[in-house]
């Protein structure tokens, strides 16, 4: 469930819902699609959000390829690890873990206004030995880091036997490193120090000794406490802090007797900051610093980033702002590399960008070419040769015969405008600046549009016009797609999740709907072409049925039939440029990308509503998925249109 859907649609539907319903109810659901054949190649193309090779990092000797992770509170169960591996993390976590599994049934609080996730419990998880299997079988790539914490309240003693089997049993399950949670669990500062000391021999005396340590901060940990924790000479065993995004409900963290129920949220944010500031100016740059709490936005994350944080780990911030934020994070920080490098030379018109230019060209001359045709004469000199018929005999025969055939080659001349459109647009504004999305766009569409040339042969009719077209124009696209390495994103990217960022995911919801719609109908008019040729409002428009034209003329029905396949063919291969501009192209400040969706859809939409009213063939169920598409289009332009035309905010990151 992409931003686009989420936002919209899911959202406002599972927070009606107990917290623990809809969280296994989501979790679940990605978990089944990812382990479905094909299920990870629809979470890659809904969200395209691999994250760039610019991200990818070391922290304390692991190599992960974004600094953004996920906290193990998001999915406790490992129900949807796989699927969740793919929104764009270069690492996860597991945790809280414990010897034993801790259960709950009380119900989990959502605080939707103060976006903050309360849980009745700190420690609920599934125990040590149901983990450590979860860790062995991930079924992903992705860095996993065990977050290990005692039982509640025990003894120093028993925290050092129960923090030494889960780093023996985790390490050989392939844990790549440890974050150590004591002091939460621990009775009081002193059982917490006392386990802190008795660390580094621990380790020492086991073979995981290589793995990185991470000492578990909680957010609201009084600060001369974890000062001195960190001034202990013993502390040299830490490679970094992890600074948690649980704040104890009902006591700090330290208090004696505090109660166990933790509120995740907002909140989180402003401690972490403190404690970020706190740990860079006491130990250094040198020492790893992670931070889980209160990223709801980029923004969040930038600012944490600023203030010296290494890496970030993601939780409510998913459950308020949805799936696509680590994404939005992944490219805000890759923005903020790039954006004070060099900008690289502009390729030649002739590397690569400029033939897809020039094919998208002579599909508006061609479209443009066909209209005046079937606006006219309709049929050319060689389709009246193969029917072996003159323009009069066929209005004899039937006096709506030819406006049918107009109605057909008008929208495939619209059709032809709109693909030629949108082909220029994106080689100009996309291949041209490296954008892999719209090199994907336009191969994916342009190989289904050449194959498409062979529904014309499906009832053994073939158009030389056509042919000749292609003949010209396929060339061009290949040399096209001939090696364009990927550029990052140089414009400012979108960073607030505010009401513009919310109307853009309808708009863009608009049209991921539209372009599935268009592909279905292309798909529907392909296989009509070929097959049955006619729907039942074409023959009612005509007064006739399929056995009577067959009858006047054996070669009408291949005449007729190559159109409609050949419309088909044409729609499914604008859907599928205007889909994958949908799911992967959209930018805040992308104002090309609006003015493209606007003059990409008009000659389309104007095709076939004009050519259906000049007939006369109005029939409301006929006109009913256009008017839908219509619909689509221009509520997805009126959404997009803040959000496209008004560039984003610059930040001021300095990041390492």
């Amino acid at each position: 469930m992409p931003d686009w859907s989420y936002q919209t649609l899911f959202r406002p539907l599972l927070f009606k819902f107990p917290a623990r319903l809809s969280r296994s109810v989501t979790l679940t659901a990605i978990g089944k699609l990812g382990r479905l054949p094909g299920g990870s190649f629809a979470i890659r193309t809904l969200g395209h959000m691999k994250p760039s090779p610019l991200l990818a990092r070391d922290m304390a000797g692991i190599a992960v390829n974004s600094p953004v992770g996920l906290s193990g509170g998001v999915d406790p169960e490992g129900a949807a690890q796989k699927a969740l591996a793919q929104f764009g993390f270069g690492f996860i976590e597991h945790g809280p873990v414990t010897v034993q599994p801790i259960r709950s049934d009380q119900p989990i609080e959502n605080h939707i206004a103060a976006e903050t996730v309360r849980y009745p419990t700190y420690y609920e998880n599934d125990g040590l030995d149901v983990v450590a299997a979860r860790l062995a079988k991930p079924g992903h790539q992705l860095p996993q880091l065990a977050r290990i914490t005692p039982m509640p309240h025990a003894l120093p003693d028993q925290a050092i036997v129960e923090l030494g089997r889960m780093m023996e049993k985790l390490h050989a399950s392939g844990a790549a490193g440890f974050y150590v949670d004591v002091l939460q669990a621990a009775r009081s500062f002193a059982d917490s120090q006392a386990v802190l000391n008795r660390l580094p021999e621990l380790a020492a005396a086991n073979h995981y000794a290589d793995k990185p340590l991470y000492l578990y901060v909680p957010p609201d940990y009084p600060n001369e406490r974890l000062i001195a924790i960190l001034s202990n000479p013993k502390s040299i065993i830490w490679s970094g802090v992890v600074i948690g995004e649980a704040v104890r409900d009902g006591g700090s963290v330290g208090d004696e007797g505090g109660g166990e129920a933790i509120r995740v949220g907002r909140e989180g944010k402003a401690l972490a900051l403190d404690k970020i500031k706190l740990l860079r100016s006491v130990c250094g740059p040198s020492l790893v610093i992670k931070a889980g709490g209160g990223v709801h936005e980029p923004q969040d994350a930038l600012d944490l980033l600023k203030a010296g944080a290494d890496g970030i780990m993601l939780h409510s911030g998913l459950v308020y702002a949805g799936p696509g934020l680590p994404k939005r994070i992944n490219e805000a920080i890759v923005y903020e590399q790039v954006c004070k490098l060099p900008v690289p030379q502009t390729p030649s018109f002739w590397k690569h960008w400029g033939w897809m230019c020039l094919l998208g060209i002579g599909m508006m001359i061609g479209g443009i070419f066909s209209w005046i045709i079937a606006a006219t004469s309709v049929l050319l000199p060689y389709d009246l040769d193969f029917i072996g018929m003159s323009l009069e005999e066929l209005r004899h025969i039937n006096p709506n015969l030819l406006h049918f055939m107009s109605h057909d080659r008008v929208t495939l001349a619209g059709t032809m405008i709109s693909i030629g459109i949108l082909y220029y647009q994106l080689a100009k504004h996309g291949i041209r600046e490296g954008m892999d999305w719209a090199r994907t766009a336009l191969l994916t569409s342009g190989v289904v549009g050449f194959l498409s040339f062979f529904l014309y042969l499906g009832y053994g009719y073939f158009d030389p016009f056509h042919a000749l077209a292609s003949a010209i124009l396929l060339p061009m696209f290949f040399l096209s797609m001939r090696s364009n390495p990927e550029q990052p994103y140089r414009l400012p990217v979108n960073l607030r999740n505010d009401r513009v960022w919310r109307l853009a995911m309808w708009g863009q919801l608009c049209f991921v709907v539209l372009g599935f719609a268009l592909a279905a109908g292309g798909l529907t008019i392909a296989l009509v072409g070929v097959t049955n040729v006619f729907v039942k409002t074409d023959l009612a428009y005509l007064y006739a049925s399929f056995a009577a034209l067959k009858e006047v003329n054996a070669k009408l029905i291949p005449l007729i039939a190559h159109d409609r396949a050949g419309f088909g063919g044409a729609l499914l291969c604008d859907a599928l440029a205007i889909l994958i501009t949908a799911l992967w192209g959209s930018r805040q400040g992308a104002r090309w990308l609006w003015w493209t969706l606007l003059f990409g859809g008009a000659p389309g939409f104007y095709a076939g509503f004009s050519v259906h009213f000049s007939i006369g063939y109005t029939d409301f169920w006929h006109l009913s998925p256009a008017i839908f598409a219509l619909l689509l289009y221009v509520f997805g332009l009126i959404l997009l249109y803040p959000y496209l035309m008004k560039k984003a905010p610059l930040t001021s990151l300095t990041y390492k």
